[in-house]
């Protein structure tokens, strides 16, 4: 098997994508936060002293997934065109639902940033209500769909 992040010894190093055309490209990723009815309801009222927590969730959602280069190592520089979040709660089920969709022309996939913006926007998410929460877990974070590249179009089969 050959790795793609290590060289013939064994040192680590980014993929040469320079050779690569630039195409359309988008991923689509999605996870979950589980929590206490109340706690959902107080998000859904707008009852939570720190404030908008869905919103604030967004917005630290889309900064992450422009930084994911600073992070991750040997993750490409990426010119993101287009960044969706959508946050969606269920209290019956005790669930917050999140989902991310990055577009991008470029010579490499969105996967880790569509990754990153649903992980990000979880864990502000997580901040901001774990002072009447501390029982939320975080979890389902997974790819569903992507777009492009020599790979072609992914659909997560449990996703269908």
């Amino acid at each position: 098997m050959e790795f793609t992040h290590i060289d013939e010894d064994g040192k680590s190093r980014m993929v040469d994508i320079s050779n690569k055309k630039i195409t359309e490209r988008m991923a689509r990723a999605k996870g979950k936060i589980f929590a206490k009815k109340a706690t959902i309801e107080a998000i859904e009222e707008g009852r939570m002293h720190k404030g908008n927590v869905i919103e604030t969730g967004r917005i630290a959602g889309y900064m992450a997934a422009k930084r994911t280069d600073e992070f991750i190592p040997m993750c490409h520089t990426l010119p993101i065109e287009f960044i969706d979040i959508t946050v969606n709660t269920n209290r019956d089920r005790k669930e917050i639902e999140i989902i991310s969709t990055i577009k991008v022309n470029g010579k490499t996939g969105a996967e880790m940033e569509a990754l990153v913006a649903v992980a990000t926007t979880a864990l502000t998410i997580y901040d901001m209500c774990k002072a009447v929460d501390k029982d939320m877990v975080i979890s389902d974070i997974k790819l569903i769909e992507k777009k492009g590249g020599k790979s072609g179009h992914f659909i997560r089969n449990d996703e269908t």
